[in-house]
């Protein structure tokens, strides 16, 4: 008599919410500095390159901020493939991975394609199994036939 279960090819639904990284926003910002003294030194002149820079620190300082406002969002996705962000069913999901971050592309219901992305800040190693398990797989590519018989 076999003393190990069988296991079960449905899985539990995947509940996880996304929120606005730190990292990325204090990268925004970072980015916005820097690019404001390479304005300071490169060979603009002075009266040219001060309010460039202004300009380049102000723009990151309101891309950070954008990106700490946004709203959080709750994401779940069903065993069938189904998935909805905040109670809206959204459509053509797809998960990619870089390493750590995660990049989740999608159309909400009226058919506007929308991104997320979950940091490492943002999406502990438990949730980010999870992710990955509970995403749609992209269909293997098609083998070219040979030209040989």
């Amino acid at each position: 008599m076999p003393t190990s279960q069988r296991s079960s090819r449905a899985s539990a639904p995947c509940h996880l919410e996304w929120h606005p990284s730190r990292l990325l926003a204090a990268a925004l910002l970072l980015l916005g500095v820097l690019a404001a003294l390479s304005l300071i030194a490169s060979e603009l002149p002075l009266p040219l390159s001060l309010p460039l820079a202004l300009l380049a620190a102000g723009e990151g300082v309101r891309l950070a901020r954008r990106e700490r406002s946004r709203p959080a969002l709750a994401l779940s996705i069903a065993a069938n493939g189904l998935a909805t962000i905040d109670d809206e069913a959204v459509s053509d999901l797809c998960v990619e991975w870089r390493g750590p971050l995660a990049f989740m592309r999608f159309r909400d219901s009226r058919g506007r394609p929308k991104r997320l992305a979950w940091w490492p800040d943002t999406l502990p190693a438990a949730s980010r199994r999870e992710l990955r398990l509970a995403a749609p797989v992209k269909a293997a590519a098609q083998n070219a036939p040979s030209m040989a018989p």
